[in-house]
């Protein structure tokens, strides 16, 4: 999977003025929410604050080392666990479960906090408590973590979300909100200049660099997950894509290959950058509910060929100019 690789995580002004400053005047709130869009940083900036805020109560520590290979003694990560099945190993695992809908953060490991922060700190002032995608703890978790976020403690702890409503309002309110603002399209375009310099993706002359732009919704990650998407498809399909599809023969051929060759977050990414495409072509608003519509089906992994093929075929019908 492709990373954004910056000197400084703190992309955004704001955060990187607001973490410092918290930073430098130790002026450290119980709790911290993370929140913004898909790929703004969120995770890494999250990672790098608790990196800075580790190096000033122990400087001679490794503390780089122990937060990237998650074995320092005062850290805890949460992420939510799938419902059903193991954990994959492979690398996209995390990219999966979250678009998958089958995940969420139970009660045991809210738990496993009270006990975390029962213990003495080791090689810091405060312990610390990164929880991934708070947005899916469960109504249990939740009224256990508000629990913990009440109790007086040695703790810090950062909640990432995207879906700040899915939080309780209790515990917004006991924590203080960094708000991530989405990237301007001038902004990414520097970020993917930059990661270009560094790197050996190429983008496929036949794909319009304005539409991987408009389709990233402000978040650089997204921008190189859809080339990378993109890139993994065939020069015919690209062409089949580039605009709605008439042929029902090739609809259901291209449905079966997505279907197949792809992750639900993988076809959900595309069907984003096909949004894009087909309404600067045809400025069909028609056209984008329907692709909408197909998001929802795939976010729910309702027979995802099938959702695929109804969709482009329901748009075939329509008399749409290019």
């Amino acid at each position: 999977m492709i990373e954004v690789k910056k000197n400084n995580f703190f992309f955004n002004e704001e955060v990187n003025t607001c973490l410092n400053n918290i930073i430098q005047n130790k002026s450290f709130a119980n709790g911290y929410i993370f929140y913004g869009a898909e790929g703004v940083g969120k995770r890494q900036t999250a990672i790098e604050f608790i990196k800075k805020i580790f190096k000033q109560s122990s400087p001679q520590e490794n503390v780089e080392e122990k937060i990237t290979n998650n074995n320092h003694p005062d850290f805890l990560i949460i992420e939510p666990d799938p419902i059903l099945g193991t954990k994959n190993s492979s690398s996209s695992y995390l990219e999966k479960r979250i678009k998958s809908g089958s995940e969420i953060i139970k009660i045991a490991q809210i738990r496993n906090i009270k006990t975390f922060l029962g213990q003495k700190s080791i090689n810091s002032e405060k312990k610390i408590v990164l929880i991934i995608d708070a947005h899916l703890l469960n109504e249990a978790a939740s009224n256990c973590l508000l629990k913990t976020l009440e109790e007086p403690s040695n703790g810090i702890f950062i909640l990432l979300t995207s879906k700040l409503n899915l939080l309780l309002d209790t515990i917004i309110s006991r924590c203080q909100i960094v708000r991530f603002r989405s990237f301007s399209s001038k902004q990414i375009k520097s970020i993917f200049e930059d990661y270009l310099n560094t790197s050996k993706l190429k983008i496929n002359p036949k794909l319009k660099f304005e539409d991987l732009i408009n389709s990233s919704n402000g978040s650089p990650n997204q921008l190189l997950k859809n080339i990378e998407i993109w890139n993994d498809f065939s020069d015919e399909i690209i062409s089949k894509l580039d605009s709605p599809i008439k042929n029902n023969l090739e609809i259901l051929e291209i449905s079966k290959l997505i279907s197949e060759k792809l992750e639900i977050y993988q076809q959900i990414y595309l069907v984003n950058l096909i949004e894009t495409m087909w309404w600067r072509k045809t400025k069909n608003i028609g056209l984008v509910m329907k692709l909408e519509k197909l998001k929802n089906f795939l976010r729910k992994n309702i027979q995802p060929r099938l959702a695929w093929e109804i969709t482009f075929l329901k748009i075939s019908r329509e008399d749409i100019q290019d």
